[in-house]
């Protein structure tokens, strides 16, 4: 299936309505969303072209230029990869001003779905009656959702690390839930990882671990340890990431965390994520690692937490006792200081702005 200009499948619904042509798909979407209407606007404009903005979780938002044809080719690996036919029902809950809620819509465009939308929120499933085949969430969508999931028969999730709690959730639940891997520039993801419902004793709790690519992507590593992707079908381009990563085989790596994340404190390079995710076995609420300038170790780790009551030394010193109880942080892991902070900043698909943040601290 190759890409054309103005394409509608013939299956293609949007909350129950067919449409003929582009124009009639235009006017509906003017009355139902501006964000909708803007996109397929320049979806079906003479350019070759659409420009999409960044969400602005690993720097400043910036805008970037995606080809339609490998907008439709990412749609088609897509389909092909998590067997999306014609007439399959999708639920669209993301804002459809960045690139993950684009390309549910020229996914049901191009495959033929039937496509509804509801308001982007926190709890997007609450109201929802139907069964959708299909959707796209973050992960704090996910947690609002957890008690509806059975309302989506498939599910990706994007747009942040899936936590250990959440995840543990995630195994008492029938859908089939998948992790994925990918960035703006990749036109979402380009690699996928399951995170319950594993059909053998073989692969078990601990493989989600691991990402698989989708055809037609090629992954390595450069001298930093980050991922390298060359992915023709939806980029021109070889993209170094930031991304540190374990290559597992030659379709198959662990995300560890960013490299621009890392931590040198003492010539100790500590891995904020990796860090993170043990500390979810003793906080509850929102937190990240992250290393300030030290006299004696150049950069030394800290904790900073989301939390408005009152926060003494002994609760500071609770908590490290927890971490430490845990025998699982070597000890240049147990952070040197503990902050907190009564809200963090985030982006609009809510991930925490950790530079941001960090400087609400003035220190």
């Amino acid at each position: 299936m190759n890409y054309s200009k103005n394409y509608i499948d013939n299956s293609f619904q949007l909350n129950g309505y067919s449409f003929s042509n582009s124009a009639e798909l235009l006017n509906y979407a003017s009355k139902i969303s501006k964000d909708v209407f803007l996109f397929l606007e320049e979806w079906f404009s003479d350019s070759n072209s659409v420009i999409i903005q960044t969400s602005g979780s690993t720097g400043k938002p910036k805008n970037i230029e995606l080809q339609k044809e490998r907008m439709f080719n990412s749609a088609i690996a897509t389909g092909n990869y998590f067997n999306l036919k014609a007439e399959t029902t999708a639920l669209l809950c993301l804002p459809a001003s960045y690139v993950a809620g684009k390309m549910m819509l020229i996914r049901a465009l191009t495959l033929g779905w039937s496509l509804d939308i509801v308001t982007p929120n926190s709890n997007p499933l609450e109201n929802v009656s139907k069964i959708y085949d299909f959707s796209a969430m973050v992960p704090l969508q996910v947690e609002n959702s957890i008690n509806y999931l059975d309302k989506i028969r498939k599910l990706i999730v994007g747009g942040g690390v899936v936590s250990n709690p959440l995840l543990a959730k995630l195994q008492n639940v029938s859908t089939d839930v998948f992790a994925t891997y990918g960035m703006t520039e990749t036109i979402t993801h380009i690699a996928v990882k399951k995170l319950n419902n594993f059909s053998t004793l073989k692969t078990n709790f601990n493989q989600s671990n691991f990402y698989k690519t989708l055809p037609n992507v090629t992954i390595y590593v450069d001298e930093r340890n980050c991922l390298v992707i060359n992915a023709v079908k939806v980029s021109e381009k070889v993209l170094f990431t930031n991304d540190v990563v374990r290559l597992i085989s030659d379709t198959q790596f662990e995300w560890l965390g960013r490299f621009d994340n890392v931590i040198n404190s003492g010539g100790v390079k500590l891995q904020p994520e990796v860090i993170e995710s043990k500390l979810v076995k003793v906080l509850q609420k929102p937190f990240f690692v992250a290393g300030i300038l030290d006299d004696l170790l150049g950069s030394k780790l800290i904790l900073i937490i989301e939390d408005t009551d009152d926060n003494t030394s002994e609760k500071k010193e609770g908590i490290i006792n927890k971490i430490k109880s845990l025998n699982l942080f070597t000890k240049f892991e147990i952070p040197k200081e503990i902050y907190f902070l009564p809200e963090f900043m985030y982006t609009e698909s809510s991930k925490i702005q950790r530079n941001k943040t960090l400087n609400l601290l003035k220190l």
